[in-house]
């Protein structure tokens, strides 16, 4: 069990594991190890869209996600412009047991839909407030700091975060996709409660440095794309990468895109037979895999429909043996040979 985590019993199961909540860093969030990822729900709209997105469908995902135990969603004010805010308020309107919500702030957009980086304390009190309007919330869980850009100014924009904390506005401050010289950095202004980085078995960077300095200095780990944006979920072939939508950022991707993309999806049938034993997807095992790892808290899952959730659920549970676990990285050494 790593550390924080707590055991949560099922109504009147004394003995049987529903699931375990794992504690987020410094915080009192107590977290499902797999959260609901609202990226895709943004819609088609904007640079970085996964496609066309049917409103209705999403919310239908974040229900089935909440029936199904994940205790916390995680978006950003970019996502779709502003449209994956919106959505994830829709959904959560009238739920007796609301989730944890996180967004994220620093990546604005003008007027013709080009997005910018900006951290300056002014711009991110205007995000702040249009991100409390469009979830429909007086605080928000978890704020984050999206993208350290621009670097010159991450430390007026964490004493920023920490004021808007002080006042109420926001329970928890972290930040997302920084290195750890920056994060150094900003510690000297307050503390981090929690790090959302990219991670999978095919994006490893983090494991040198990153993860190492989370771990030691009580920062929480929530990473994102453990699937690696869907190529990893078993669902993927070269016939549907070429048949994506145009507005689909993944076609334009390098892992999605040849020599990777035949060299991944040979990593997906080893997931798939490591899954099979267990009656779980390659999906499962992508995400099980990250959560190996003793520095990751939760992993962020995406789902843009109730049947996706459902498919990636058995992830709350299943973990990886050590030997399955050291399987996978033994094919990933020989790979890169």
């Amino acid at each position: 069990m790593q550390q924080g985590e707590r055991i949560v019993y099922g109504k009147g199961m004394a003995a049987s594991i529903s699931h375990t909540l794992r504690t987020l860093g410094n915080s009192d969030l107590q977290l499902t190890p797999i959260g609901f990822g609202a990226w895709a729900i943004g819609g088609g709209d904007w640079a970085f869209a996964w496609g066309p997105q049917d409103d209705k469908q999403s919310i239908d995902a974040i229900h089935r996600a909440l029936d199904l135990g994940i205790n916390w969603i995680d978006t950003a004010a970019v996502y779709g412009l502003g449209h994956s805010e919106e959505v994830v308020a829709r959904a959560l309107k009238g739920v007796s047991k609301r989730p944890y919500v996180f967004t994220k702030c620093s990546r604005r957009w003008r007027a013709d839909g080009t997005i910018y980086g900006a951290l300056q304390p002014a711009s991110l009190a205007e995000e702040l407030e249009g991100s409390l309007r469009r979830l429909g919330v007086e605080t928000i869980d978890l704020y984050q700091v999206h993208w350290p850009d621009p670097d010159a100014e991450i430390e007026a924009a964490w004493e920023a975060l920490e004021r808007f904390r002080a006042q109420g506005k926001i329970r928890w401050i972290g930040v997302s996709n920084f290195n750890a010289e920056q994060m150094k950095r900003i510690q000297k202004v307050a503390p981090i409660t929690s790090l959302q980085p990219p991670y999978s078995m095919l994006r490893r960077a983090i494991e040198a440095e990153i993860l190492p300095f989370a771990q030691k200095n009580g920062i929480g780990v929530i990473n994102y794309s453990p699937m690696l944006s869907g190529m990893l979920t078993g669902k993927m072939t070269a016939a549907r990468v070429a048949a994506m939508p145009a507005d689909d950022w993944r076609k334009r991707a390098v892992e999605f895109n040849e020599p990777r993309l035949s060299r991944n999806l040979r990593l997906v049938e080893l997931l798939r037979e490591i899954g099979q034993g267990h009656n779980v997807n390659p999906g499962v095992v992508a995400v099980a895999w990250t959560l190996h790892h003793p520095a990751i808290t939760a992993a962020i899952v995406g789902g843009r429909s109730g049947q996706q959730v459902e498919e990636i659920a058995p992830a709350m549970e299943f973990r990886l043996s050590e030997d399955e676990y050291q399987r996978v990285n033994s094919y990933l050494a020989a790979d890169a040979a």
